[in-house]
């Protein structure tokens, strides 16, 4: 397994370094074998000539301090890959941004690509502590993927409700991103008829509610809103978007929980990355890393089965949703500072 990942390491990467292309296929194939995030665990099941186990953890932890192991450099091809993939024949590519919390030691920001019915991670940041990573984190790692994206690609970005700030609207609306921005309750909201209201007032007693005109949070930017309340749900959605709102347009925020079986395998069914005892984040980055390109090794290969010798379930053609993007709402915004127009 080590030595077909790092033909496919040494195809994608030229100019890897001798050190990294020897010891990074034996770290993922360890990683893929050992499905955990404790690193001694890990080194236990590294193909190396030593059998002691304390030269092995030695082994790994120089591996993740070893600062040329940067995600953003080596997952660079396989996440171009992915998004030219998302974005074949004109379709929309669908990202999603959200948290994790590591306990109370770290927290990870990350965006993510929908890939079928999941997702793959593409960029991320780590930080120590509970926290909110803010719109500067968040806006590195827009601009990490938008670097990455083919040229004329569409995009729909879905983030939770703890994300929607004034910054991230108007960099999203600046690059010409469709996005569904799922919104809180207690935001200020102007529907066009001079009274500031709140978000949740918008879905008292309504069940579908769409105001395409409505201007978002003190500051007032423009943004249209659409409320849908389904039976059976104890809360409605409020989906701040770019375009008319609709209820099939409010519904495209439902492909965001591809993000959610991909936190899955990072944590309590994967890999169990809460468990992790790395102190520093940067060691933890690396070790996402790891994970993250496991995560790319194991889908090509499970899909490259599917192709070559599908079972009956998987000769079945899957029907998936497909975002509703509509008419593209362009308000006048101020461009945040920092980022810049297609």
């Amino acid at each position: 397994m080590a030595q077909t990942i790092r033909e496919g390491l040494k195809e994608a990467h030229p100019d890897l370094g001798k050190t990294l292309l020897r010891k990074l296929p034996l770290a993922i194939a360890a990683m893929i074998e050992a499905q955990t995030a404790n690193t001694r665990a890990v080194a236990n099941l590294l193909p190396l000539e030593s059998e002691r186990l304390d030269m092995r953890e030695q082994w790994l932890r120089r591996l993740l301090s070893n600062e040329r192991l940067k995600s953003e450099t080596v997952l660079a091809p396989w996440a171009c890959q992915a998004l030219r993939e998302a974005g074949a024949k004109g379709q929309v590519i669908v990202l999603s941004m959200d948290q994790t919390d590591l306990g109370e030691r770290f927290a990870v920001l990350m965006i993510s690509v929908r890939v079928g019915d999941r997702a793959l991670p593409l960029a991320w940041r780590v930080e120590v502590g509970e926290a909110n990573l803010g719109f500067d984190w968040q806006q590195e790692l827009l601009e990490q993927v938008r670097r990455w994206l083919p040229a004329g690609a569409k995009v729909m970005m879905l983030a939770d409700r703890f994300y929607p700030s004034r910054s991230l609207i108007e960099w999203l609306q600046a690059a010409g991103w469709h996005y569904r921005l799922r919104l809180k309750g207690n935001l200020s909201v102007d529907v066009g008829r001079g009274d500031i209201e709140t978000t949740g007032d918008l879905a008292i007693g309504v069940k579908e509610r769409y105001e395409p005109h409505a201007r978002l949070f003190e500051s007032g930017v423009p943004t249209p809103i659409g409320v849908l309340h389904e039976a059976g749900h104890a809360e409605p959605w409020i989906i701040a978007m770019d375009c008319l709102p609709t209820k099939a347009r409010v519904l495209d925020y439902g492909l965001r929980w591809g993000i959610e079986p991909m936190f899955s395998d990072f944590k309590s069914r994967g890999f169990g990355l809460e468990e992790t005892q790395l102190q520093v984040p940067e060691r933890l980055d690396r070790l996402i890393l790891i994970m993250a390109l496991a995560m790319y090794w194991c889908v090509r290969c499970g899909r490259a089965d599917a192709f070559q010798a599908p079972t009956p379930t998987e000769k079945k053609p899957a029907s998936r949703p497909t975002p509703t993007t509509g008419a593209f709402v362009r308000p006048t915004v101020r461009v945040c500072p920092g980022s810049r127009a297609d």
